[in-house]
C-alpha cells in the first residue's frame, strides 16, 4: 500500500479510499469484477488492494473485517465485537413497552420465578406473545422449570435491573402503596368457590 492509494489524486480518490467508500455502502458482497469495472482498474490490482486492506484491518485490530464471501467482498463486524454491536442495535431499536408488556413485566418482577400460566392468571389474559417480546428484548429470561408442573419459569434479567437503575430486586418499590385499601377482602372473595 502506498501513500497515493490513500490520498486523493486530481482524478479522484485513491484506490483504497474508493474501495472503502463503495464497500461501506454495500449491503451484500461485491464481486471483484464489479469493483474493477466501477473503478476502471485492472481486476488484479483491485484484488491485491482488497487483500492488503483486509490484512491491514486485521493487523490494526479494527472493529471490522473485510472478508471475501459468496463471490464478493464486504465489511463485517469483527467477531469479538459482535455482542457489543448486537446490544447497540437492540438498544437503538427499543420502543416503549405497551401497557400489557409493562403489566406482565411487573408480575414477573414481583413474583419471580413465575410461569407464563401464573402470569396469565394474575393478569386475567393470555400473555404468551407479551412474554416472548420481553424475552426477545432481554428483560426476562428462563429460570428453570417448576418441579410440580414442569412449566418453564421466568425471571427478570440483569439488563432489566440496569434499565430501571436498580442494584438488585430488593430495590424494587414496595407494592403496598399501590394496592387498594380492601385488598384482603378482595383476596378472600376470590379464594371462595
Amino acid at each position: 500500500m502506498t501513500a497515493e492509494d490513500i490520498q486523493e489524486t486530481p482524478e479522484g480518490p485513491g484506490l483504497q479510499a474508493a474501495l472503502e467508500a463503495i464497500l461501506l455502502v454495500a449491503d451484500e458482497p461485491v464481486p471483484v469484477v464489479v469493483l474493477a469495472q466501477v473503478l476502471e482498474r485492472p481486476r488484479s490490482e483491485v484484488t491485491a488492494q482488497l487483500h492488503a486492506l483486509a490484512e491491514e484491518y486485521t493487523a490494526r485490530g479494527r472493529g471490522f473485517d473485510l472478508r471475501e464471501i459468496a463471490g464478493g467482498w464486504r465489511f463485517y463486524t469483527r467477531e469479538d465485537c459482535a455482542p457489543l454491536v448486537e446490544r447497540f442495535v437492540s438498544d437503538g431499536q427499543e420502543v416503549r413497552l405497551t401497557q400489557a408488556a409493562l403489566e406482565t413485566l411487573a408480575v414477573v418482577a414481583y413474583r419471580q420465578p413465575v410461569s407464563r400460566a401464573r402470569v396469565s392468571a394474575v393478569r386475567g389474559v393470555n400473555c404468551d406473545s407479551v412474554m416472548r417480546t420481553l424475552v426477545l428484548r432481554g428483560l426476562v429470561e428462563e429460570a428453570g422449570t417448576d418441579p410440580e408442573t414442569s412449566a418453564i419459569l421466568y425471571r427478570t434479567t440483569g439488563y432489566f435491573l440496569e434499565r430501571l437503575g436498580l442494584a438488585g430486586l430488593e430495590d424494587l418499590p414496595g407494592l403496598a402503596p399501590f394496592l387498594p385499601e380492601d385488598i384482603e377482602d378482595i383476596e378472600d372473595e376470590t379464594a371462595r368457590p
